[in-house]
């Protein structure tokens, strides 16, 4: 009697806990779910993560794959290879006056070739391993393997992740008996914790599948142990799983069993050896931590982590509300919808769960401690992925981080910082081997063992501007939270050594104009004597860099530099055919429609091109736009969205959002026409790319709220199809946050919050208001 009664209630509490998830759905609007499960990690798995580690749920019946990762997981490096170096070149420098006399001459081919020969960072390659060889690649950790003893057809299944809470979900019913899911990443608890609920007693069979070396497998009071490392660079490695259940654990060939239980949680830790620190990178006592992380979960239940989690979550998550329209969507599946929006049905909600997504997204993977984003995120199942899911910095790494500040999750933006820090030293010895020139650099591809050369092929490995555009986001993070501690301590030195090098690298051109040669645009174009881009990158840093000097009051020796540098850069120019040229000379092709825009950098994210202050420049920008089209991979629809925001067009920039949302399978490298979102709402590049999600986001902030003038510009560029709407928390330069209400596409009500006596400006249409934001902390704008 006694078990049919706890059988009675566990029956009532998982039928609740049915009935909740289904309110939840109808109620909170911001869940992705499915009627079935995924069958490819890419395309169709759910993401979960806690910074340090991300999984991807599939949601299977009979079997459910967590396939996880581990961010500071990498082949290459240093024990990867006794001859890495870095990247480096020792005294390349010496070629570097031959390559710019070269193209003084005009001998372009020459200059690429001695280049290309001479200037390119090195690598070692071996017969097997990654694609890169000791560059390295980011690694998965492995797959963990649930078998769950039921038999039926399963009905009313429902596959979901819940913005609103953090967690993802799982729930069906067969042959009468209900079945519950829970996965969630804590980052508090520094663990994943995944919960199997069934109202009938359940047997479970559980296993971890690795690529790498076994070293150790152990199961012991309750915990699995997988110790293991990468064999191309001998990185250590453990993961493990702590079983809580009320059934029995048995624990034989390799798997844990577990049997007659109506509960089963899995509390999921990992870490490696890796440290952020040049010139070794290892020595972290990762078995410690990993005791340290199960001993905090002790005696605590699987709700009591989940309440945790939750704080912690919602503490960042619901700083910003967001509200388009209509929700009335939201009973059907998240590829479903995504089909019908793609084929002409309106769905306000889709595109306010995209934008929430992608802030939920940055919270699972970006947190104080972690590494930071990565071309994926934190979630890769790959031993050789693209692109080695590393750090690009031609745009892909700043363009992941776009939406931290402006979306309220200024917190998330400093494990880039933290990174950043760890490459000035790298990146010092780079910038001396390959230019003689004081001041760091990175440039295209980065790994995490101060890869800081440029690449071991040009034209795409050349960005030495790379540091420097890295170099805003510490500026930005300022600009939004002025916080003058951390300008103080961690921005101003990072901008005054990156700009060291453009002090140094910069040359006179016959007309008096300080040029970048030699130079590339990224990805795009030959050798030049001046991409504009490096140009607009460094006149940025620059001018970032005098107004640091005057907030803090130093370095006016420095200062003065700057801006007799910065005033001698060659300024932006429009050319034969009315567009913004990409280069020093008037080469730009009207049919060319590459997927880099990289001139625009001065529009977004850069502010030396404005409407307002340099309208000619402006329509010169959409000139180009225009001619490049309006396709692309996910990242460059992106920032096209963000273009078209600062142009004030919201209608061109819309169309462009609404590209970004085209549900596509593919897979491959299409860099044309490829782009788009898989129907887990990743972006696919593609392949997946994380920094699609966090443009788009980006852009949509930018469409509802602009500041990089020093004015709060309301409703810039409001698209039409968004007539009502709803906004709360959007955070601008100088320390502001804006709630804003519209209806009929206009402003009917606004509160600016910020600290007492700070005084700005904001723009409505074409009425500039002067405020101070008075002792109760906000103004409110009817």
């Amino acid at each position: 009697m006694k078990n049919d009664t706890f059988r009675l209630i566990l029956f009532f509490s998982i039928a609740s806990m049915f009935s909740c998830s289904s309110k939840r759905t109808k109620d909170k609007h911001l869940v992705l779910w499915y009627d079935k499960p995924a069958n490819e990690w890419m395309t169709e798995a759910l993401p979960v993560g806690n910074g340090y580690m991300g999984a991807m749920f599939f949601g299977g019946v009979e079997k459910e794959q967590i396939q996880f990762t581990e961010g500071t997981l990498w082949s290459g490096g240093p024990r990867s290879n006794p001859d890495y170096n870095y990247g480096n070149r020792p005294e390349a420098w010496k070629n570097l006056a031959k390559v710019r006399n070269l193209l003084d001459e005009g001998k372009t081919n020459e200059a690429h070739g001695l280049a290309s020969r001479e200037l390119t960072g090195v690598i070692h390659k071996k017969k097997e391993g990654a694609m890169f060889g000791d560059y390295g690649a980011q690694q998965t950790m492995g797959d963990l393997f649930v078998e769950i003893e039921h038999t039926g057809t399963p009905v009313n299944y429902k596959r979901e992740l819940d913005l609103t809470s953090g967690e993802g979900r799982v729930s069906y019913e067969m042959d009468g008996e209900r079945y519950f899911r829970t996965y969630l990443g804590s980052y508090p608890a520094k663990a994943m914790a995944y919960r199997f609920e069934s109202s009938a007693k359940t047997n479970y069979s559980i296993a971890y599948s690795s690529p790498h070396k076994k070293n150790k497998e152990t199961f012991f009071n309750s915990v699995y142990s997988f110790q293991g490392e990468v064999e191309d660079n001998r990185m250590q490695f453990e993961t493990c799983l702590k079983v809580d259940t009320d059934g029995n654990v048995i624990f034989e060939n390799e798997k844990i069993n577990v049997s007659g239980a109506r509960y089963l949680n899995l509390y999921h830790v990992a870490a490696t050896d890796y440290t952020l620190q040049f010139p070794e990178y290892t020595g972290n006592d990762f078995l410690d931590n990993n005791k340290i992380a199960l001993q905090k979960l002790e005696r605590k239940s699987f709700n009591e982590i989940k309440t945790i989690h939750q704080k912690d979550y919602k503490n960042l998550f619901e700083r910003v509300e967001l509200n388009l329209g209509d929700n009335s969507r939201d009973n059907i599946p998240i590829d479903r919808r995504l089909t019908e929006y793609a084929s002409g049905t309106p769905d306000p909600g889709l595109e306010q769960i995209y934008f929430q997504y992608s802030r939920y997204l940055m919270i699972a993977a970006s947190r104080l401690g972690t590494m930071p984003l990565n071309l994926q995120g934190k979630w890769n199942n790959s031993t050789n992925p693209p692109w080695a899911c590393d750090y690009h910095m031609n745009i892909n790494q700043q363009m992941l981080y776009w939406p931290a500040e402006v979306a309220n999750l200024d917190e998330c933006h400093l494990p880039l910082f933290d990174y950043m820090e760890s490459l000035v030293e790298p990146g010092k010895i780079s910038a001396k081997e390959f230019f003689n020139s004081r001041g760091w650099i990175v440039n295209t591809m980065n790994n995490p063992f101060g890869y800081t050369a440029p690449g071991w092929g040009f034209p795409w490995g050349f960005f030495p501007g790379g540091a420097a555009w890295l170099c805003q986001h510490v500026w930005e993070h300022y600009d939004f939270t002025r916080d003058k501690q951390f300008l103080e301590e961690t921005g101003f030195p990072l901008m005054k050594e990156a700009a060291l090098f453009w002090l140094d690298y910069l040359v006179e051109d016959e007309n008096g104009y300080l040029v970048s040669s030699p130079s590339y645009s990224p990805e795009h174009g030959g050798i030049s004597l001046g991409a504009s881009m490096d140009h607009q990158i460094a006149w940025d840093l620059l001018n970032n860099c005098i107004e640091a000097c005057n907030v803090l009051g130093i370095d006016d020796e420095f200062k003065r530099q700057a801006i007799k540098v910065r005033d001698k850069i060659l300024p932006p120019t429009i050319g034969r055919w009315g567009q913004l040229q990409e280069w020093k000379k008037d080469v730009d092709d009207p049919n060319n429609n590459h997927r880099h825009v990289s001139h625009l950098y001065a529009l977004h994210p850069g502010k030396q091109i404005t409407t307002k202050n340099t309208p000619d420049l402006s329509e010169a920008a959409k000139v180009s736009l225009n001619a490049r089209g309006d396709s692309g991979t996910g990242w460059s629809l992106a920032w096209k969205v963000n273009f078209w925001a600062r142009l004030k067009d919201g209608d061109r920039a819309y169309k462009l959002f609404k590209r970004l949302l085209r549900p596509t399978g593919q897979k491959g490298t299409d860099m044309m026409s490829g782009g788009g979102s898989y129907s887990n709402l990743l972006c696919a590049h593609p392949p997946f790319q994380l920094d699609g999600n966090m443009g788009g986001c980006a852009g949509i902030a930018e469409m509802l709220l602009q500041s990089h003038t020093g004015t709060l510009e309301l409703l810039p560029a409001l698209p039409t199809a968004w007539k009502n709407g709803h906004v709360k928390g959007l955070k601008a330069r100088g320390g502001f946050i804006v709630d804003m209400d519209w209806r009929d596409g206009v402003l009917v009500w606004a509160k600016i919050t910020g600290n007492p006596g700070v005084m700005s400006k904001y723009r409505l249409e074409n009425d500039v208001v002067e405020f101070e934001i008075p002792e109760n902390g906000n103004i409110i704008i009817n």
